[in-house]
């Protein structure tokens, strides 16, 4: 099954919202997938999650503000808590869901390699080259 980009109704309820602007959250879901798809192209299964993590915190927290006081409430938020972006671990995974995140290994041994030796061993030319007690029995 290939990706599928999530609708603003998804993204209302993973924030919890009774009531979401819809063309706000459709232009931010589709900002989103095209930032993600900047990491990896095309966006694997299982990527939704990433695309409205990306717009979640776009959604909520627009203009980007770090700290706000309103009456005896104040909020704090890290810098660079807003707008469209994509964290370390958001790449991790998108990598991860399209298979590229891991370690892997290369073996650069052919098919065809043969575990035979490679050269002719002629044991009596080779032991006239030792000392007697370093060459083979």
């Amino acid at each position: 099954m290939a990706f599928v980009p999530p609708t603003a109704e998804q993204l209302g309820l993973i924030l919890g919202l009774d009531e979401i602007q819809g063309d706000r959250a459709d232009l931010l879901i589709t900002t989103a997938t095209s930032l993600c798809q900047t990491v990896v192209k095309p966006l694997p299964e299982g990527a939704e999650a990433v695309v409205l993590s990306v717009a979640g915190r776009a959604y909520v927290n627009p203009q980007q503000v770090s700290y706000e006081t309103i009456g005896p409430m104040s909020v704090q938020r890290p810098s660079g808590s807003g707008g469209l972006y994509l964290t370390k671990a958001d790449k991790s995974a998108l990598k991860s869901l399209a298979g590229r995140g891991g370690a892997f290994t290369v073996d650069p041994t052919p098919a065809t390699a043969d575990p035979s030796a490679t050269w002719p061993l002629n044991d009596a030319v080779f032991l006239e080259d030792f000392e007697a007690g370093w060459g083979l029995p």
